[in-house]
């Protein structure tokens, strides 16, 4: 089973590629343009093979290289089908051990789950390169929140919260759906707030979206810790870049890689960083 989630999260990875190097932000994310057609050389412009588009074996057989005109690719083909299958074969892993679910939820749960992430993944690669986050990502996230509030158990009075018990410290409500609105709110109006203090220099419109977006997947008081960890992120990253003088502190940054990281960590260690960071606060 776990073999045959890390295959498919491979292919998954491999169309993840082609979408987010082929999205035009003129076009729906999903058009044929961007999905259609056979897959060519971003160099050159050939054709590829079958025996060329096999995740993460083709690229170690060609070193890295087209084989027609031996330019060197990008690595983002083989982290991005790498990070897809691991995002397959964890996820089911991590929901198991957060909550009890029964066989046939459980299946329908991970699946919400895994496209949130993919999502997430796209959205960052874009922003990445484009420095624009499609609202179909971002809609699409939403959509996953609504599935996840339908499905998720919320016997642990914390309202469906990755947190479960320090959830309800940080004034989780028992509804789930009342802990995704409010969620959307935070993420959203949070960073519509700092869009406006810092007049657009910090970050820009689609950042806020995307927070508000995962708000309602999150929903509170999962957002906040979530928003805290991508400044986080962002500022270790932003200090990395001018030591290695790769950035001065005036260059920008895309905020969406660091929102994406920051929901990954949450999905995966939230429950486990919040539990140290109390211990750290009260000893």
């Amino acid at each position: 089973m776990w073999l045959l989630l890390l295959v498919l999260g491979l292919a998954a990875g491999s169309f993840l590629n082609v979408v987010s190097l082929r999205y035009d932000p003129n076009r729906f994310l999903f058009a044929r343009p961007v999905i259609g057609g056979r897959s060519r050389c971003i160099h050159c412009g050939t054709t590829l093979r079958w025996f060329e588009l096999i995740p993460l074996i083709s690229f170690v057989l060609q070193r890295g290289k087209c084989r027609r005109c031996k330019a060197r690719l990008t690595l983002q083909y083989p982290v991005v089908e790498l990070l897809s299958g691991l995002i397959f074969v964890f996820v089911p892993l991590r929901l198991s051990s957060l909550f009890y679910i029964l066989h046939s939820t459980f299946y329908i749960l991970s699946a919400l789950w895994i496209l949130a992430l993919l999502t997430l993944l796209t959205a960052a690669l874009i922003d990445f390169r484009l420095r624009i986050i499609p609202d179909e990502c971002n809609a699409l996230l939403v959509l996953a929140g609504a599935g996840v509030a339908l499905l998720t158990p919320v016997a642990d009075g914390a309202g469906g919260s990755l947190l479960h018990s320090y959830g309800i410290l940080m004034f989780a409500s028992q509804n789930i759906w009342l802990n995704k609105l409010l969620g959307f709110l935070a993420g959203g109006l949070g960073l519509l707030a700092l869009l406006a203090v810092t007049r657009g220099r910090g970050m820009g419109f689609g950042d806020v979206k995307l927070a508000a977006a995962l708000g309602a997947l999150f929903g509170w008081p999962d957002i906040a810790v979530l928003v805290g960890m991508s400044f986080v992120f962002g500022a270790a990253a932003g200090i990395l870049s001018v030591a290695a003088r790769r950035k001065t502190l005036k260059s920008a940054l895309p905020f969406g890689p660091f929102l994406g990281l920051a929901a990954a960590f949450m999905f995966f260690a939230g429950f486990e960083f919040v539990g140290w960071y109390l211990r750290v606060l009260v000893g």
